[in-house]
This record gives C-alpha cells, sequence and structure tokens, in this order.
C-alpha cells in the first residue's frame, strides 16, 4: 500500500496534520481527480481543489475566523463539502458536520454546543438553519454554498473572493498535531448528542492503523455516500482518500448507492448492513426470477459455495470436487454478478456500525466478495478492530488494528487504549472521566468475548440487554439481525420483551421491496400503510419470522409481531441517523401497539 509522496520522498501518510497531508497529496497528484459530483456539474483536480481550498480559507480568514473557532457545515454529499471542511482546516478552525435530517431545534443545540461562528449551508438546508439562526447570537455569518445568497447571508463566490493573496500553505504550517481537526456529534441513542473532539493526531493514528491493514492502493477511487456527520464519511471518504490520493465520487443521494456503485466500480467500498442486506436481497431475487433448470443450475451453486466457505471458515479441508464445482460457478456466474453489483474491482470491501448477519455474511463471501466486518465508534476515531483481507473470521468484528490495544472488563465490557481515543467530549469533562479512565483505557458499551487468536465479537450493547421476566439475558441485535435476515419483506424490526414473558418485534416494510413484491402478488395497494393491513402481507411476514425463530433459540425466539404502519427515516422518531434504533423512544411512541402484543 501506498501513500502520496513529493520529490523529495516523503509522504503524506508521514504527515504530521491533515493540512500538511493535503500539500503532500497536491504536489505529488495535482493532475488526478480528487472529487467529483455525479452529475458532473463540479470535477476538481488536486491542484484545482486546494487552489480553492486556499480561496475559501482566505475569505474565513477575513471573517476573523481562525484557530478555536468552530465552523459548522450541512452539506449534502458534493465537493463543496470537502473543500470548505479543509479550507477550515487551513486556518486553525474546527469544521463539523450538522445531519442533513436535523430539524431547527436541532441545529440550534449543536451549533450552540460548539459555539459554532461560521455556519456554511446549501440551499436545501437553508430554511431550517435560518430558522435555528434566530436563536444563535454567536453565529455571526451564514454562508451558502449554491445559488443565491439571501440578506444577511454570504455567498461561497463571494468568500472566496475576498482575499486572492492568501497563502493556505504558510497557514496551514502553523497547525499543531494536537489541535482539533473535527467533531462528532454522536447520534444520541442515549441523550444529547456529544461533541466527541477527534485531533490530527487521532486521526492520523487511525490512518496508520487502517494502512496496515486494509488494500488501499494509490489513487484508489472511493464513493462518499454516507451523511458526512458521520465519523465512518468521514474517515474512510474524506481523510484517507486525501492521504492516499484517490478520487472522491459524491453521491448526492444516498438511496442511490446501489445503481450509482456499477457507475464507479470502487477499489474499496464500506457500507451499513441495511445495505449489504439489501444487495444479496437483489441478487437473490435476481436468481429466483431464472426459470427451471437454469435457476436449479445457479441456486445450487450458490450452495456449494456457502458450503466451501464454512468448510473454510472451520478450518476444515474443501474436497477437491466441491472446489471444482465452487471454481467452475465463479467463472460462470459469480463473476457477472460481482460486477453487476459494481464490486468487480474492490480489493477490500467492509460493514459496520451494527450487527451483520453471518448468512449475509457467508453470501458475499460464496460470489467471491470477502465482505469484512470492522468495529469503532466516534471516540475511536471510527476504526478500532479489523478483519484483514484473507484472514476473515466470519461473526468476528476481527481483531485490534495496529496502534491500539484491547481488553474486557470484568463484565464483558470492550476496553480499548491507543492512539485514536478522543480528545474527550466537548464541554462534558464529567462525561469524559466516565468514558476514559485514569490510564487511557475507553469504556466503549460493547459487550464482547475475545477468541485465542484475538478477534473479537461483539454480543451487545451494555444497556440494551433484553432481561425477560425469568431473568434470561437476550440480545436484541441479535434478534433483529435473525429477523430481518429472514426476509426481504422486512426492512426494520424492533425486538421487545424487556420484563416481559416472552418476545415480541415491531416490523417496518421495506419500502423498496415491499412494494414491488406487493405488486406481483397482484395487490393493488402500493403504500405501506395500506400493506401493513393486508393479510397476504402478513402471511408472507409471519412466515418469516417462523424462519427466524427456527435459528434462534426458544426463549429468544418472536411469540407476536406488529407491523407498523409506514417507514422509520433516519433522524426521524424511531432511528439516528446512523439507523440506530432509538429504543425508549420506540417504547414510548408505540406503548399501545406493544401493549396489545401482551394482553390478547
Amino acid at each position: 500500500m501506498e501513500a502520496s509522496t513529493t520529490s523529495d520522498g516523503r509522504s503524506a501518510i508521514e504527515a504530521d496534520t491533515i493540512g500538511e497531508a493535503l500539500d503532500l497529496t497536491a504536489e505529488r497528484f495535482g493532475e488526478r481527480t480528487a472529487f467529483k459530483a455525479r452529475d458532473g456539474s463540479l470535477e476538481l483536480t488536486w491542484t484545482e481543489a486546494r487552489a480553492r481550498i486556499d480561496a475559501i480559507a482566505g475569505g474565513l480568514r477575513q471573517l476573523d475566523i481562525g484557530p478555536g473557532d468552530c465552523v459548522a457545515l450541512m452539506f449534502g454529499n458534493r465537493p463543496e463539502f470537502h473543500i470548505c471542511d479543509l479550507a477550515a482546516v487551513t486556518v486553525g478552525a474546527t469544521p463539523f458536520s450538522i445531519y442533513q435530517t436535523y430539524a431547527p431545534g436541532q441545529i440550534e443545540y449543536v451549533c450552540s454546543d460548539s459555539a459554532a461562528r461560521v455556519g456554511m449551508v446549501e440551499q436545501a438546508y437553508l430554511a431550517n438553519f435560518l430558522e435555528a439562526r434566530k436563536n444563535l447570537p454567536d453565529l455571526e455569518h451564514l454562508i451558502v454554498i449554491d445559488g443565491g445568497a439571501p440578506e444577511g447571508t454570504i455567498s461561497l463566490a463571494e468568500l472566496e473572493a475576498m482575499d486572492p493573496s492568501f497563502d493556505g500553505r504558510a497557514a496551514r504550517a502553523e497547525i499543531k498535531p494536537d489541535d482539533i481537526l473535527t467533531l462528532i456529534y454522536t447520534s444520541g441513542t442515549t441523550g444529547p448528542p456529544k461533541g466527541v473532539q477527534l485531533s490530527h493526531r487521532n486521526m492520523f493514528s487511525l490512518v496508520k492503523g487502517v494502512k496496515e491493514v486494509v488494500h488501499m492502493p494509490e489513487g484508489l477511487s472511493v464513493i462518499s455516500w454516507l451523511p458526512s456527520a458521520h465519523i465512518a464519511e468521514r474517515g474512510a471518504h474524506h481523510y484517507l482518500p486525501l492521504v492516499f490520493g484517490g478520487t472522491v465520487h459524491c453521491c448526492d443521494d444516498g438511496r442511490k448507492i446501489m445503481e450509482y456503485l456499477p457507475e464507479v466500480r470502487p477499489e474499496w467500498f464500506f457500507a451499513v448492513p441495511r445495505i449489504w442486506e439489501k444487495l444479496k436481497a437483489g441478487l437473490e431475487t435476481t436468481i429466483a426470477a431464472q426459470e427451471g433448470e437454469a435457476r436449479e443450475k445457479a441456486e445450487g451453486a450458490l450452495r456449494a459455495a456457502i458450503q466451501k466457505v464454512r468448510l473454510e471458515q472451520a478450518g476444515e479441508p474443501v474436497p477437491e470436487e466441491l472446489a471444482a464445482t465452487v471454481a467452475a460457478a465463479d467463472a460462470a456466474m459469480f463473476v457477472h454478478l460481482r460486477k453487476q453489483l459494481g464490486l468487480d474491482r474492490a480489493l477490500t470491501v467492509n460493514v459496520g456500525a451494527a450487527p451483520t448477519p453471518v448468512e449475509v455474511l457467508e453470501f458475499f463471501h460464496a460470489i467471491g466478495i470477502e465482505l469484512a466486518e470492522l468495529w469503532g465508534m466516534s471516540e475511536t476515531s471510527g476504526v478500532a478492530t479489523c478483519n484483514r483481507p484473507g484472514e476473515v473470521k466470519i461473526g468476528t468484528v476481527g481483531p485490534v488494528i495496529p496502534g491500539m490495544e484491547i481488553k474486557l472488563a470484568e463484565d464483558g465490557e470492550v476496553l480499548v487504549r491507543g492512539g485514536s481515543i478522543m480528545v474527550g467530549y466537548r464541554n462534558l469533562p464529567e462525561k469524559t472521566a466516565e468514558t476514559i479512565d485514569a490510564d487511557g483505557w475507553l469504556l466503549t458499551g460493547d459487550i464482547g468475548e475475545i477468541d485465542e487468536d484475538g478477534f473479537l465479537r461483539i454480543v451487545d450493547r451494555k444497556k440494551e440487554p433484553i432481561i425477560n421476566a425469568a431473568g434470561k439475558n437476550m440480545s436484541p441485535a441479535n434478534i433483529e439481525a435473525a429477523i430481518k435476515t429472514a426476509s426481504p419483506l422486512i426492512g426494520q424490526a424492533c425486538a421487545i420483551g424487556d420484563a416481559r414473558s416472552y418476545n415480541t418485534a415491531l416490523i417496518v416494510l421495506d419500502p423498496d421491496f415491499a412494494p414491488a413484491w406487493a405488486a406481483k402478488q397482484g395487490i393493488e395497494v402500493g403504500s405501506l400503510e395500506g400493506l401493513a393491513t393486508q393479510e397476504s402481507v402478513i402471511a408472507a411476514v409471519q412466515a418469516g419470522i417462523d424462519e427466524a425463530n427456527d435459528k434462534l433459540a426458544r426463549v429468544e425466539q418472536i411469540k407476536k409481531f406488529t407491523i407498523v404502519k409506514g417507514d422509520w427515516a433516519p433522524g426521524g422518531d424511531e432511528l439516528t441517523p446512523t439507523m440506530k434504533l432509538k429504543r425508549k423512544p420506540i417504547g414510548e411512541k408505540y406503548e399501545a401497539e406493544i401493549e396489545s402484543m401482551y394482553s390478547k
């Protein structure tokens, strides 16, 4: 793996700050595309990107923005995010991103907590930001990056023209490794969002650790498609490509990532489990749609490949006949499936942010895509453990990355320590002290197991287990993963059962698959609300629940379920912007539905 180097042999991986890495990369890869919008509206080489970064930074300096100041960014996935973020870094300020789903009150909260002096926003989110600004007296400037700038705001073009003589390189040379690089606001599953402060030193510790375990070639292509407020997006599709001189393809609508993949064919791809579940369901639907002998042959090939994966994972020999069958299937079928997905050039593919069902991992390994789980959190700069290419243990999130240590507390809580552990929570010294002990160990809140080879398996969140009326502890995440894997009709599942005599579940239909499935069944109702009450839909979901129950222990099985009318959107009442369940709000909102499953 290589990182960008200058003519004197220095590599960007050797930089002390992200600002220094930007200059090293621009010198080495000046004419290579750095950032590209999907619609072609903007494409910048590294030379062009650095010039615009310097122009924006000059404008920020004219607004008296510098070290210690915060700059709030509220963009979709577009090239302007990357150059505006790095412009704030250039003047020594701390940029942070706001989830696009945030309402005015939520925008107000993070801007107030960070003491942001400048907001940078695109037109799509301007109305909410203007509403929030009414209660933010310290937010002195609002820059609109596209279209016209209303009265009281500044356009990006105006900002870039403020100081054409600004010396960006000299400004970046003033940045210190322990300066705060960015804030990552937590998604708020357990209370108000907390601002995780990450330094340049933290991020470079992470980059160097990841460099040792992930195939990341010079000039790699990645797709920016997750919310930029999420640490996974920030690390995977912003800082890492910068250090390795890559090209970032910006997907402005994350819901279209599956159709954008074949256009880009990235060398590295990271996605949350739900995307991999949808990709799997799509391929299985394609196979099932074949007729007669062709379908039987394809299904047989897939079964053989999964059998081979399971033998390899168990450390058992693969019979020559089985190996030959799978090799033939790969040449005749799987290679085309990889190309259909857009992952035929991928050297490394990763999944994280939530538990991934084993069946999903086995499926992709079977078709020649070595899907590898990783694990981390904002407080670890994104990644703490990762399965290595060629050494993946399905069902684990891999060993700790270089530069990090890991151990388990007496109650099984995972503790990690190392260079990528956050500086602390902004304005919350007591919370920081509760989370990082006197010896530097971060208390992650996850319960885990570490095997003899050092591979970590996450069991559950410490604060989220179901403890039934008989005192039995269960993992709701594992139950939910089994349910979602059992049927493509099921988009979300929330297991209920704490202090109850049996488990139930709230089910949300998949907004993409369910209407298409219904149409094929001759059901004219197209809305999720209408489908939730259709007997044939309920029966199909029941079949999925039955299949999931076959894989669960008796005490874990779902006895009753309710299909929720409508969808659960990221950033809404039920899901965080990163699609994690808000269990307490769900319990409160659906109290009547839950109680009805226990009263009948």
